[in-house]
């Protein structure tokens, strides 16, 4: 009966100084984590279009428009800027139809 009492009290401070010395090294691994960490980028190229308009910002970054038909409509739009069109590589295309399958009508 007498011998709970003290070795609880010196568990409860074991963990106490383990806990104490956790807690900065989770927090340095966090802190390292989460500075590591690339940036997460969404989809760059939109598959419904075949060109796309290359654009570079003044700080370094730069970013893709996929909103065109044709590369004379990107070209007008690139004009004076600092900018140029590229070919989509995701572009989905027009899907056309199967040459093999031809659709009859019943004849009853």
């Amino acid at each position: 009966m007498g011998y709970g009492i003290p070795f609880r009290g010196a568990f409860s401070a074991y963990i106490s100084k383990e806990a104490l010395m956790r807690i900065p090294a989770l927090a340095i691994l966090t802190i390292a984590t989460v500075l590591t960490a690339a940036p997460v980028r969404a989809q760059t190229y939109d598959p419904a279009y075949p060109v796309c308009l290359h654009v570079y910002q003044p700080w370094g970054a730069h970013y893709y428009d996929c909103s065109y038909t044709s590369l004379p409509q990107c070209n007008a739009s690139a004009s004076g800027r600092a900018a140029m069109c590229v070919i989509n590589p995701y572009f989905a295309g027009v899907e056309e139809p199967r040459a093999g399958y031809r659709r009859h009508r019943r004849v009853y």
